[in-house]
């Protein structure tokens, strides 16, 4: 992550921890978080610890400010089953310290509690995130003309053809919904028997299916990146555990940084909104026994030869590969994609799932989908988004306000800001609607992602981009 996202670190020891023992323990969190020291905005304890020498010498050391909170105001802050003590409460009034003191003042649990010899340690966020804020806020009661550069569906879709199969399914709505040949069709296209194969209402039931079936521990989501698996896994109960990615490695992934005992993985792959392609070998890297390991590959369809794909690998024990057939053909509206993964895990979460959530205009853009004709038409538009985003990039990349993620390979590219937000409002009253990048946990204010379009509507935008650059220079 870059540090423009700031964390607070609660601390809690026992009398006479040296600062050695608790700036060890703190960076070592961090270290689990993907996060470096200069995120750091505060360490909090309870107000008895307040002026223990251990604590306070290492915010001085880390040049940061120490709050300390009334031990009856942490005893009510929630924490989880890990976080409360008797001890700590025999001690010092409060069974919680090190969670609830980084939980305080709001925020999202990123590290729970670890313990050392003589202190313990949690990091939350600052603040919290609103994961349920998706691209189509930007665009929502917008006025006509507006260009949505905010969601990251191809624009001129569904296409022709497409839409009179859909269609055409309309006379048989008064039956049931049969998914077999739609299902045999997925199947077939990845190389997979059906018992491997489930179809969604979109990748966004998946998840929520994911949530609601697999009895994971420690669950661990990998940001930046689409927010709602975490936001299903948090409705289901979940306590999750993030592993950000910084701007400073370009966002990649080091399957070293997931912890070793997380029972349940979930990365985007090409992770939006970062638009990085991981490695193939690197995902493969975090598959275990004992480990669901869920790869989000919503945007493969849209690079070009699906290179670093893993739908269709039957060898990696515990993956659950995500499709959305959404993004490429235009159907956020009609809802439909699908899971690949072990017959045991796909008969796991249609136990969960309620009776035809499929549709059968959804079923019949499913099958029409994945015909010999249209993977040819996606892979030809996979190859246009290609042209189109290096045009953007090198448009990007003549201003000098501006930093950008250029290792882009989804139909979408991030860039980083000052006064992101004011340069927002100003780009839409020229016309174009983009992104807001702060509810991804793992990005901050000054992000914004910018979504391919063909070169006339890029070439609009970079004038706009340049007019309200300088409208909003100080």
């Amino acid at each position: 992550m870059g540090e423009s996202e700031r964390v607070v670190v609660g601390v809690g020891s026992r009398a006479g921890v040296s600062v050695e023992e608790v700036c060890g323990l703190v960076e070592e969190s961090l270290r689990a978080a993907g996060l470096g020291l200069g995120a750091v905005s505060a360490l909090a304890t309870v107000a008895a610890k307040g002026g223990e020498a251990g604590i306070t010498g290492a915010a001085e050391r880390f040049g940061v400010p120490l709050v300390t909170y009334p031990a009856e105001d942490l005893a009510l802050v929630p924490v989880t089953g890990g976080g409360a003590s008797a001890v700590a409460a025999a001690a010092v009034g409060t069974p919680s310290v090190a969670e609830a003191a980084a939980l305080a003042a709001g925020g999202e649990l990123l590290v729970p509690k670890r313990k050392s010899a003589a202190a313990t340690c949690a990091v939350a966020t600052a603040e919290a995130h609103d994961l349920r804020h998706h691209g189509d806020t930007e665009v929502a009661g917008a006025a006509a003309g507006l260009v949505d550069l905010a969601v990251n569906v191809r624009t001129g879709t569904p296409p022709a053809w497409l839409k009179e199969r859909i269609a055409d399914s309309l006379d048989t709505l008064a039956a049931y919904p049969d998914g077999r040949a739609a299902r045999a069709a997925v199947a077939a296209r990845h190389g997979l028997p059906v018992e491997r194969v489930l179809l969604t209402a979109g990748a966004a039931e998946a998840f929520v299916l994911i949530a609601r079936a697999v009895a994971a521990v420690r669950p661990v989501v990998v940001h930046p990146q689409f927010t709602e698996p975490e936001a299903a896994l948090r409705d289901a109960g979940h306590r999750v555990e993030r592993v950000l990615l910084r701007e400073s490695d370009g966002f990649r992934l080091d399957p070293a940084a997931v912890p070793a005992d997380a029972d349940l993985v979930i990365v985007g792959n090409p992770t939006n909104p970062t638009s990085v392609l991981h490695p193939a070998s690197a995902l493969a890297a975090l598959a275990r026994p004992g480990r669901t390991l869920v790869v989000d590959e919503a945007f493969m369809d849209a690079v070009p030869g699906e290179r670093e794909a893993l739908a269709g690998r039957t060898d990696l024990p515990g993956l659950v590969v995500l499709r959305s057939l959404t993004k490429t053909w235009g159907l956020a509206g009609l809802r439909i994609g699908y899971v690949l993964a072990e017959p045991r895990t796909i008969a796991a979460l249609e136990r969960v799932r309620p009776l035809w959530p499929v549709s059968t205009p959804a079923l019949v853009a499913a099958e029409a989908c994945v015909t010999p004709a249209a993977l040819a038409e996606a892979e030809a538009a996979a190859r246009q988004i290609a042209v189109d985003r290096a045009h953007l990039l090198a448009g990007l990349a003549e201003f000098e306000e501006l930093t950008v993620v250029a290792t882009a390979e989804a139909p979408f590219v991030l860039i980083r800001v000052p006064r992101a937000a004011e340069l927002r409002t100003r780009l839409r009253t020229l016309g174009f609607a983009v992104r807001r990048g702060d509810t991804f946990p793992g990005l901050g204010p000054d992000w914004l992602r910018i979504a391919v379009r063909d070169r006339p509507t890029v070439n609009r935008f970079l004038q706009a981009l340049d007019t309200a650059l300088t409208l909003t220079t100080p």
